[in-house]
């Protein structure tokens, strides 16, 4: 086993009893191409490791908060497994340096792109599993993750359109927000955009920024400002 699979195991404070399968968990399919005699990608460990970081934070989620709605923890779950959150958690523990890669993919920057980070991170969860049992696993993302809700406050800070749905869907609904762009400016490669956020039939709040995105979370920011002073 490679140095740097050596310090993973350790960061993950899992000794692997068949360390193939760490290794599997972060070989990209790249790899597979310049070395056609090995068995597999991480393409298979990461469909599993995907389900089973569901399952336990759907779990923890569950146990966390007893008094929210299916949809309020759907939101919460969905928020600790997007692409850009995994990102950063495989960064964390340092899986970039772990990864082996084809040498066109190593050329184009891939140990730094975030989709091989995603995927070789659900691997790993995965190799995890079928190295242990769930108690194990469990255990070991909880562990990395850190407290739950202090992770949801930091992404909910980066996500203003998802704090306002959460403060409204309990009262309206679902379906209650609507982003409407109100004013286009500028030219094709210098756009500026406006956008209003509306509570049903009531204008919340206004934001402008330089694609409809960026205008929609200014808009959700001046929208949770006006609730937040009652107006």
């Amino acid at each position: 086993m490679s140095p740097d699979l050596v310090q993973l195991q350790q960061r993950l404070a899992h000794p692997f009893r068949d360390p193939a399968l760490l290794e599997t968990a972060v070989t990209h399919p790249s790899w597979l191409q310049d070395h056609p005699g090995e068995p597999a990608s991480n393409q298979r460990l990461e469909f599993l490791g995907d389900a089973v970081l569901q399952l336990v934070l759907t779990e923890a989620l569950f146990q966390l908060y007893p008094d929210d709605r299916e949809g309020v923890l759907t939101r919460r779950r969905a928020s600790l497994t997007k692409g850009t959150f995994l990102v950063e958690l495989a960064r964390e523990l340092g899986l970039e340096s772990c990864l082996r890669l084809g040498a066109s993919e190593e050329a184009g920057g891939g140990r730094t792109r975030a989709s091989a980070l995603e995927d070789a991170l659900e691997a790993v969860f995965g190799a995890l599993y079928l190295d242990s049992d769930l108690a194990t696993t469990r255990r070991v993302i909880l562990a990395l993750y850190g407290p739950l809700p202090d992770r949801l406050a930091r992404q909910a800070a980066d996500n203003p359109k998802g704090r306002l749905q959460e403060l409204v869907q309990p009262r309206h609904g679902n379906d209650a927000l609507h982003y409407e762009v109100t004013r286009v400016e500028g030219a094709d490669h210098a756009r500026a955009y406006q956008v209003t956020v509306r509570l049903l039939d009531r204008p919340l709040g206004t934001g402008r920024g330089t694609s409809k995105k960026l205008a929609e979370e200014a808009a959700a920011l001046a929208a949770l400002a006006t609730l937040k002073s009652g107006a």
